[in-house]
């Protein structure tokens, strides 16, 4: 394997210096807190350019709690079928095992899901960014004909008859009440709560036996290829926009173009925005199959080929191919428990039926 402190800088400055010209807007959100830089162990390669996860913070525990109950809830789609787990599941790294999402009536959504897991690290929501921040992103999908397919108004109506989500609401927002805006800021808030720490964090901690050797080796190659152009930060990603096919048209060896694939030009208009899309995070990435804004790749190992050929125009062999993929699965980090809705109550047992009556006795034999 190359070194990273040689040909592997080299590397890194030649797709860098290709990436100056594309990549766009790169995030502008607050610097972690001190305590999360990255610290090197000795005789490994440079992480200076990742930032561990910070903690969570004190967050409103009623709008949590009200935020996690409406990210469950079906009644935000016009059939009661949908709900935002439904598209960003817990159990699939908060994302979703599909190619597209399935909205209501079963229509197929034109592009693959991102994940919510870390969300709150990215400088803007969604593949084209065209949500500032996660209240705006929960807006969208509620009046989306083929995902949730209601309208606002109807949706605070059925809540509004709910008497235990009238009152949840009203200690959550005494001066707000139940509103579309105090709904979105509720699931947002939520949201917020979805940090994944992983072993890697520890590693950026200084514990470098939180990574074994081979994925140590998966970062160095990570480094020395220059992945770190566009995957760094605190969530490894999600800072900035970067065209797909950066060095190779992926699209046109693809075929078939949808106008999902024209990402951000879909709400800039602009053509320099043509097939640009948010940087995703790399954080849980081992549990968000399938992969890219089309979902045409299904495992860890296709979509690091296909990122080597059109983002750094490296054919990537077998041992690099592995290396990185060992490096990805380090990670895949804890979803916080408080974060899943608590198990409905037991059923009390039904009563026991009454003893039937014993049986006469036989008459004695004459």
């Amino acid at each position: 394997m190359k070194s990273w402190h040689t040909g592997g800088l080299i590397a890194a400055t030649l797709v860098a210096s290709v990436m100056a010209g594309a990549c766009k807007r790169r995030a502008e959100t607050p610097t972690p807190a001190a305590n999360t830089a990255a610290t090197t162990p000795a005789g490994d390669p440079p992480t200076g350019m990742f930032q561990a996860l910070p903690a969570v913070g004190a967050l409103p525990e009623a709008k949590v709690t009200l935020g996690r109950r409406l990210f469950h809830d079906t009644q935000l789609s016009a059939n009661n079928t949908v709900s935002c787990a439904s598209c960003h599941s817990l159990d699939q790294g908060g994302a979703e095992a599909r190619v597209s999402s399935l909205g209501i009536n079963g229509q197929v959504g034109p592009i693959n899901s991102p994940t919510v897991l870390n969300a709150r690290f990215n400088f803007v929501q969604f593949w084209d960014g065209r949500a500032a921040n996660l209240a705006a992103q929960a807006a969208g999908p509620v009046a989306n004909p083929i995902e949730m397919g209601s309208t606002w108004p109807a949706v605070v109506a059925t809540l509004g008859r709910d008497p235990t989500y009238v009152e949840s609401f009203r200690a959550a927002y005494p001066t707000g009440g139940l509103t579309q805006d105090t709904v979105c800021d509720a699931i947002a808030t939520y949201e917020m709560t979805l940090v994944t720490p992983s072993r890697f964090d520890r590693y950026l901690q200084g514990q470098r036996d939180a990574l074994n050797a081979q994925e140590r080796a998966g970062l160095a190659e990570f480094v020395s290829l220059g992945c770190t152009a566009c995957h760094a930060g605190v969530n490894i990603g999600g800072a900035m926009y970067q065209k797909m096919g950066l060095v190779r048209n992926y699209f046109a060896d693809r075929g078939h173009l949808t106008e999902a694939d024209n990402g951000r030009f879909n709400v800039t208009h602009q053509e320099s925005d043509r097939h640009f899309f948010k940087v995703p995070t790399l954080r849980n990435v081992a549990l968000t199959a399938p992969y890219l804004h089309d979902g045409t790749q299904r495992t860890l190992p296709d979509v690091v080929r296909v990122m080597g050929r059109y983002q750094l125009g490296r054919e990537l062999d077998a041992a690099q191919v592995e290396r990185l993929v060992a490096f990805l699965n380090a990670l895949t980090g804890e979803v916080p428990a408080a974060a899943r809705m608590p198990a409905a109550p037991a059923a009390p047992a039904a009563p026991a039926a009454p003893a039937a009556p014993a049986a006469p006795a036989a008459p004695a034999a004459p």
